[in-house]
Parts: structure tokens; sequence; C-alpha cells
């Protein structure tokens, strides 16, 4: 497990992660960590490893671009100083395009994406011990759609980022496709965007997954 003992671990992102998390800081009881993937890798993290005791914090906010994060990376991740973080950014950047075509002042484009990302993973590496970098999602499988090909553009983008930086990497498109050959798309966001309690639990297993976490821990009976 790449987590070692009393990490702190900040998760940021937008809605997908925010999912009604407590403010400033969502961290503790009740409703601290919000109600998605967030909650659910920390519960396992906290249940499985508990000698680690690591502290999870969520950063998430509803309708955030990665031009919003640069706009409070240093307060809402570098003032918290943390040792892991992980990025999760890019539906909003992809979704405005489409939701609201003719507000062009509201899209983030690839480009401004990639640099934006790029600065935001290169101002931290030394900061840290480590960065998870996941990519942004479409529940649709029909991969010609033009905003799912325009999301995959995006997790592209991210994917090349992190093999540039050497930070780790979390591919949630597939990991939603092996859903999506079996089960509808509204089924699991009736949006296409906001998961369902089973979709949230994919994306936690795929965050686990890159921090080589194992359902054995490290505490035997």
């Amino acid at each position: 497990m790449k987590l070692t003992s009393n990490d702190k671990l900040v998760m940021i992102g937008d809605s997908i992660t925010d999912c009604g998390r407590g403010r400033p800081f969502g961290e503790g009881l009740g409703a601290g960590l919000g109600t998605g993937y967030v909650s659910v890798a920390a519960g396992l993290l906290q249940s499985v490893y508990p000698e680690l005791a690591v502290r999870v914090v969520n950063v998430g906010t509803s309708g955030h671009t990665v031009r919003d994060l640069a706009g409070r990376w240093q307060t809402d991740v570098l003032d918290l100083s943390p040792d892991w973080v992980s990025v999760m950014i890019g539906t909003n950047d992809v979704w405005r395009q489409f939701d609201q075509p003719y507000i062009k002042e509201s899209h983030v484009y690839a480009e401004e994406y990639e640099e934006t990302l790029s600065e935001l993973v290169e101002k931290t590496l030394t900061h840290v011990k480590g960065i998870v970098l996941m990519t942004p999602f479409y529940l649709e499988p029909n991969r010609e759609d033009a905003m799912r090909r325009t999301m995959d553009q995006y997790g592209g983008i991210v994917k090349r980022i992190a093999e540039n930086h050497g930070t780790l990497f979390v591919d949630t498109q597939a990991a939603f496709d092996k859903m999506l050959a079996h089960i509808y798309p509204a089924t699991i966001a009736w949006d296409r965007v906001h998961p369902s309690a089973s979709g949230h639990v994919a994306l936690a297993k795929a965050f686990l997954d890159a921090l080589d976490f194992s359902w054995d821990g490290a505490v035997k009976a």
C-alpha cells in the first residue's frame, strides 16, 4: 500500500467529489466526507488499514472546473499540507460546452485544461509524497457520442500529464465501461454524470487499486 502511517490525503474535484461534504473542509463524522466515493474510500482505508491512521479531507466543490481549482489551490490544497493529493476534474470543463453552448466564457477547452492541470501538478509535486490523477468520465457507452468523445479526449490529457510527471493514474472511464457493458447508463446516473451508490463504489475501487490497496490490509489476525 502506497499510503503510510499518519498520511493526510486531500481529495479535490467537482460535485462528484463534493457529494455534500462539510465546509470549509470536509472530514470527520457524519456527512463530513460527503456521501460519495471519497467517503467509501476513506471507510475502506480506515477499516482495512486502521493502523495507518490515514486522514482524508474532501475539498470537492460542485460545479467547478480546473480553472476554479487553480483559483483555490493554495487555500484548499497546499495550505492543508497534504502528504497525498487526489484530483478528479474535467466533467464541467466538458459539460459546459454542451449544456451551455452559447455561454462560451464557461467553457474550458482542451488546451487550457491541459496547461492548468499540468501547472497544478508541477507546483504540488515537490510538496507531497504523491498525486493521484483521475480522469473525468461520461456514462455513455457509445464512444462516438459527442460528449463521450470529448470526455475521452480530456481523459487522454489526464493520462498524458500523469505519464509526464510520474503521478499515479486512474482511468475512471474504463472502470465505468465495465459496468456499462451490463447496465443501462441511466441506472447508474440519470444525467450520465452523477453516479449512484454503485457508481461511487466503482470510483472508490479504481482509486484504491491505484494505491495498491489490499483487502488483506497490513493487520493479521
